[in-house]
């Protein structure tokens, strides 16, 4: 049984990553301009790690 597209948790996600960034940024600067710099650096390299560990899990799943 799959739950319907709108009570899916997968749309947590990006507020969650843009959220987790901010946080972690803003406990290393000081200045707005240096928060935002480093949370969508860091933000980015967190969406291309979960993104890779996605698609090793997609993969597993169809050729396994």
């Amino acid at each position: 049984m799959t739950l319907p597209f709108a009570v899916s948790i997968y749309w947590h996600l990006p507020i969650l990553l843009v959220v987790v960034s901010l946080v972690y940024s803003a406990t290393r600067y000081d200045q707005w301009k240096a928060i935002f710099h480093e949370a969508a650096r860091w933000g980015f390299r967190m969406f291309l790690f979960l993104g890779g560990i996605a698609l090793a899990m997609f993969l597993a799943s169809t050729y396994l």
